[in-house]
């Protein structure tokens, strides 16, 4: 059969078209990243779990696609004899569920539904006469430092002088904060209300309203309970519940396991173990004092979502949503975000007098002094949870990094934990890229 000129050119021409994309997409594709001795790496952290400093010890490392290229567990037998730790193990993350629902929030922007600049009275009318705790010098509490609290208590309280905004909440700069300030007289008002066991998000709110703010909206950076607040507004905004809003918006579409709010059936958690006093041993009541007496609930049927403090995740599961990150909205060729709000999201938006780098959206971003110490490398995204969670995106390399444990209270000796094994990493790298 005789083909026409253009079939002819095309059986031509296509082969050799298909065979270019091809070379272009191999090119495209990053390297595996390969860790030179794995050894090494296990025994940074078997020495911490030998010396008693953590209860367990699990890292993972993955690839832009997701192959695994290290882990490791290690447990202390003596403490939790039969744990069994992997990367399907169900662990509390605590903040590191705080850039789960910024990420949630911004594909809201991206549809329209919120906007940075909205109030949040506008979605939270409870919190539009917000009063602020200032001192008897007139300065608001956020401004008072360790060496001078005999200034902070009593306060006085007056009016905000700035409207709160979502963006306000997304920084840290809308004055919420934990119960954990150091200031007694505003520590334990929160305390009391135990927000933690609220029995929804209206009964959180309530609790919370009544209460003051550390400093005037939009004033610094001052780390405290306002994720879990956007959060609260993304639910009164759409009329589902956070955990709707994760699910029908970020796990569901991008096929994402082992990220969620309520423990799934059958599951028992690994208990919660203190360091303080030098020994490993259970955590005593209320001793995890972040919101009072009383910390977050997992129970599938309790409807409190707690977008700062309340996920769960495995290991495997979260890696999965750092790939998102690192791939700058898509995972499993299903896009979640734009890339310019994943660029926004690392972007310097607060702390940008800090020499130790900078922090994004909730996402600490490292400078030049941690290659300079051998702890990692500069421009890490980082980030972290109260029971002794740790996660790391080199956007660099195109892999992401998880450390996980459950512990409150690090003594002394454990401390140094993730600059230890990110440094024996990337002391490898390096050494490789050198050649």
């Amino acid at each position: 059969m005789i083909r026409s000129g253009f079939s002819a050119l095309a059986g031509t021409l296509l082969p050799a078209f298909a065979l270019l994309c091809w070379a272009g997409l191999a090119q495209a594709q990053p390297a595996r990243i390969e860790v030179p001795d794995p050894d090494a790496l296990d025994a940074v952290l078997d020495r911490f779990v030998d010396a008693g400093h953590y209860p367990f010890l699990y890292a993972r490392l993955e690839d832009r696609g997701g192959n695994v290229v290290y882990e490791h567990g290690a447990v202390n037998r003596d403490l939790l004899p039969d744990l069994e730790i992997d990367g399907q193990s169900w662990i509390r993350v605590w903040s590191m569920s705080k850039i789960v629902t910024i990420s949630v929030v911004l594909d809201l922007v991206e549809d329209g539904v919120l906007g940075l600049e909205d109030p949040v009275a506008a979605y939270i009318p409870e919190f539009a006469d917000m009063r602020v705790a200032v001192a008897v010098d007139g300065r608001s509490l956020a401004e008072i430092g360790p060496e001078e609290r005999a200034l902070a208590c009593p306060f006085s309280l007056e009016p905000a002088n700035t409207a709160m905004t979502l963006r306000h909440l997304l920084n840290h700069e809308a004055g919420f904060h934990y119960a954990t300030t150091g200031i007694p007289c505003l520590d334990s008002p929160l305390a009391e209300q135990n927000v933690a066991v609220a029995a929804d998000s209206a009964d959180f709110i309530a609790r919370l309203a009544s209460l003051p703010l550390i400093q005037h909206p939009g004033t610094t950076y001052y780390y405290g309970i306002n994720t879990t607040i956007l959060g609260m507004a993304a639910e009164r905004a759409t009329g589902k519940s956070l955990k709707q809003l994760v699910e029908e918006r970020l796990t569901g579409p991008l096929g994402i396991e082992g990220l969620q709010y309520g423990l799934p059936p059958g599951v028992e958690l690994i208990p919660r173990i203190s360091g303080q006093g030098g020994t490993l041993r259970m955590a005593y009541p209320g001793e995890l004092d972040i919101f009072g007496p009383d910390v977050p609930g997992y129970d599938p049927a309790h409807p409190l979502y707690l977008g700062g403090e309340g996920m769960l995740a495995t290991a495997d599961g979260y890696a999965d949503f750092l790939r998102m990150l690192l791939n700058h909205g898509t995972l499993n060729g299903i896009r979640l975000l734009e890339t310019a709000t994943v660029e926004n999201i690392y972007a310097p938006h607060t702390l940008l007098d800090n020499p130790e780098g900078h922090n994004g959206f909730n996402l600490w971003v490292t400078g030049a002094p941690t290659r300079e110490r051998g702890h990692g490398e500069e421009g890490l995204w980082v980030g972290g949870g109260y029971e002794g969670t740790h996660f790391w995106v080199d956007p660099k390399r195109e892999f992401v990094g998880i450390i996980m444990s459950q512990i409150f209270w690090i003594n002394e000796d454990g401390y140094g934990r993730d600059e230890a094994f990110r440094g024996e990493l990337y002391r490898q790298l390096w050494a490789v890229e050198s050649q």
